[in-house]
């Protein structure tokens, strides 16, 4: 990057840090610190919703999906609106009328000390291994930008997000996930407009997206249904709407977020609000990366999109062989360049059987790319058996860095990096606060006072800190950083969702039916995801749906089982 990028970059990210840390001065309890004095505005608490949910991983790892996969994961979010209606109807006013720091506090009084302390422990579990894959997301960047190694920069970033959260709490999360999303939303827009004018002078907005659409970029809606299929309009309404429903509405960092609204009807504008909003943001983050894909038909794509790992490859006995398949891949894109501009121009006169030819003679090349490409990759994973070929995470990165202008590079590095702050800065947060709500004060020591469960709570937000780095130095390898999270994800929010449904809907079922339900699930769970039965956003429905057949079947057993037992 220039100096110009680095000054826009550490500009950007002092104000808003300075900023967030001055909007959250004067804590001296867990209610500032966790909550905020429970006085954000609606917007505030959308814009927080919104930041907590769209991580560096979003602004990251999601165009490069596009890039390789097409629009389809749009879907994923497609159940997301109708959860957000059920949240506001079933779950603010239950939260808000108990006055709860944490979401799983209702569960003791509608169960139990163990099925609270259960559910507690598996969002811990889950959030914690999510938070240390979101940290890997920047690291990402600055180890491409600098050449430093993954894992010190993993311990580099992580230790800014540490003292970034310890300091501010839950307002200076709040305060400056408000700025980061405004220029957040003004980086991604400068971006793809951007990506249009970098294409040649014949070729606008309208004519890229033909092109796209004629390469299976713009598979938004894919209406086949099939449960080992992802991404599909089934799994996204059905799936996703049980996963939304559980992450929105028992997920501490989401949960956290709305309950530092002023009132019960401030919460439900900022969910449903989210929920208008989301699925057109994401829809449009995701259009960017099909652009950024027609960019590279009409300009050379590097044959590997992780340059500091091609560059390693180089200096090794497979050097010779990657540069000679390098130089195929470059002719190949030069064919694809010539090609793709014959297809814009049977476009421009509309004659079907021209379109036709000049579409298959461009999918012929770009497959045949697709094989030389692979070869690399094997070279790639022969020099160096711990590298992760899969480069997903760093193609919209290697376009900002190597086709933006000057300054407006440093502004969407700034923009990965306050991304990557706010989730993580909720997340550490809503990790402390559980810890802190539901283990130390109601099983260590309920009775200390308020200036030590402060710092109590930010020693924990340490804790939680460090783990979350231990896990960024296993997450390198995992491939698509926003697949890997939702998987993650997928494989216990379907339980905690059934725990709540049944605290809420089924009446006659006690603690001891809900506690075996919920074990009975979560192991039911990875069984089903181990076996591949099922993409995973359907085991969202699947944990949940188990938890409310077995607590019944449970809680019936029980009833036969107490009458037996003699007066």
């Amino acid at each position: 990057m220039s100096i110009t990028d680095w000054i826009v970059l550490s500009a950007t990210l002092i104000v808003i840090i300075c900023y967030g840390v001055w909007k959250s001065r004067g804590q001296t309890n867990m209610d500032d610190y966790f909550m905020g004095n429970r006085s954000m505005p609606w917007y505030i608490v959308l814009l927080s919703i919104m930041g907590t949910q769209a991580s560096a991983i979003t602004f990251i790892s999601a165009p490069g999906q596009a890039y390789t996969d097409g629009m389809r994961f749009v879907q994923y979010y497609f159940g997301l609106p109708l959860a957000m209606v059920v949240i506001c109807v079933a779950f603010v006013p239950i939260f808000r009328k108990l006055n709860v720091y944490t979401a799983y506090e209702y569960l003791e009084q509608r169960f139990d000390l163990k099925t609270r302390t259960l559910t507690s422990v598996l969002f811990l579990i889950q959030r914690g291994l999510s938070t240390g894959i979101s940290i890997c997301a920047p690291s990402i960047i600055l180890s491409s930008l600098l050449g430093w190694n993954i894992y010190w920069t993993n311990v580099f970033m992580g230790g800014l997000l540490i003292i970034y959260t310890m300091s501010g709490g839950t307002k200076a999360v709040s305060y400056t996930q408000t700025l980061q999303l405004v220029v957040i939303f003004a980086g991604m827009f400068l971006a793809g407009w951007m990506v249009v004018k970098l294409l040649p002078a014949d070729i606008g907005f309208k004519e890229a997206l033909q092109v796209s659409g004629k390469m299976g970029k713009l598979n938004v809606i894919v209406t086949d249904f099939n449960f080992k299929d992802r991404y599909n309009i089934w799994s996204g309404v059905i799936g996703g709407f049980f996963l939304a429903l559980s992450y929105f509405g028992t997920d501490q960092s989401q949960v956290g977020r709305y309950l530092t609204a002023r009132s019960v009807t401030e919460s439900r504008m900022g969910l449903l609000m989210n929920g208008l909003v989301k699925v057109p943001m994401q829809f449009l983050i995701l259009l960017l990366g099909a652009l950024v894909f027609v960019f590279y038909l009409y300009f050379r794509a590097p044959i590997f999109f992780n340059e500091a790992q091609l560059k390693k490859t180089r200096q090794t006995e497979q050097g010779p062989a990657l540069q000679q398949l390098e130089q195929q891949y470059a002719t190949l894109g030069d064919q694809k360049s010539a090609q793709v501009k014959e297809l814009s121009a049977a476009l421009a006169t509309g004659e079907e059987t021209v379109i036709a030819a000049k579409q298959q003679a461009l999918a012929q090349t770009d497959v045949t790319a697709g094989k030389v490409r692979k070869e690399a990759l094997e070279l790639i994973k022969t020099s160096d058996p711990t590298a992760d070929t899969n480069d997903t995470n760093y193609i919209f990165l290697h376009f900002v860095v190597n086709s933006l202008p000057r300054g407006l590079v440093g502004l969407l590095i700034a923009i990965i990096f306050l991304a990557s702050w706010g989730s993580i800065a909720a997340a550490l947060n809503s990790l402390a606060s559980t810890t802190v709500i539901d283990v130390y004060q109601r099983m260590v020591n309920p009775h200390a006072t308020d200036a030590e469960y402060l710092k109590v709570s930010k020693l924990w937000t340490l804790i939680w800190g460090v783990f979350s780095i231990l896990v960024a130095q296993f997450a390198t390898g995992l491939g698509s950083l926003i697949e890997a999270v939702n998987i993650l994800g997928s494989l216990f929010y379907g339980t905690i969702l059934g725990i709540f449904l049944v605290a809420f809907w089924l009446k006659n079922v006690k603690g001891d039916a809900a506690f075996m339900a919920a074990l009975a699930a979560e192991v039911l769970v990875f069984i089903v995801y181990k076996l591949d039965v099922v993409s995973f956003l359907w085991l969202n429905a699947v944990g949940c749906i188990l938890v409310l057949v077995l607590s019944l079947v449970f809680q019936q057993f029980n009833n036969l089982k107490a009458k037996r037992l003699p007066a």
